[in-house]
């Protein structure tokens, strides 16, 4: 309905007005708003690594989806946990729109052609961890953006080269661990 409505080409979203203009940092131009999306990327995802990694919610949340009979005994809602970490994951995904709107355009297959990535992202920083999602999604994007500057050529292929080269040597990823 999206689609038909609006079409597939997408809308253009304007960037804020406050934060329009760059940085020249010597080496490259920094365009304000994307080293803004940079700021609130870092915080929004060390922020989540802390309450999910370091907090009784995290441990509340970690406890009920190994055991949730048990979690559900101590007097823990479990469902309503876990309705509200379902509710908070989607409202990590719409934040994440909506900083990527003024960079992309606002349409119906918005992030369908980065889930790839993600994936590779989350296989190489290791199953289950969090803090490995977050450095290698930061550290892939430099390595990704370097070679496009470098070799433009090689840059849709650079991450899964790196994907098949940190599975080769440790199968569950960088900061993964075996079971």
């Amino acid at each position: 309905m999206a689609r038909n409505y609006y079409g597939i080409s997408g809308l253009p979203y304007k960037i804020p007005a406050e934060l329009s203009g760059g940085q020249n940092l010597g080496f490259m131009f920094l365009p304000n708003y994307r080293g803004w999306v940079v700021i609130a990327s870092l915080i929004t995802c060390f922020t989540t690594w802390f309450v999910i990694e370091k907090t009784r919610l995290g441990a509340y949340l970690s406890a009920a989806t190994e055991n949730p009979t048990l979690v559900g005994a101590f007097g823990i809602n479990v469902p309503r946990l876990i309705t509200l970490t379902y509710g908070f994951g989607v409202a990590l995904a719409a934040f994440a729109g909506v900083l990527a709107a003024p960079i992309y355009s606002v349409n119906p297959n918005m992030g369908a052609d980065i889930i790839i990535v993600v994936f590779a992202v989350v296989v190489i920083g290791g199953m289950g961890s969090i803090l490995g999602s977050i450095v290698t999604g930061f550290g892939l994007g430099l390595v990704e953006g370097l070679t496009r500057v470098f070799y433009p050529e090689g840059s849709a292929m650079v991450i899964f080269v790196i994907m098949a080269i940190v599975l080769l040597v440790k199968p569950a990823g960088l900061f993964g661990r075996t079971a």
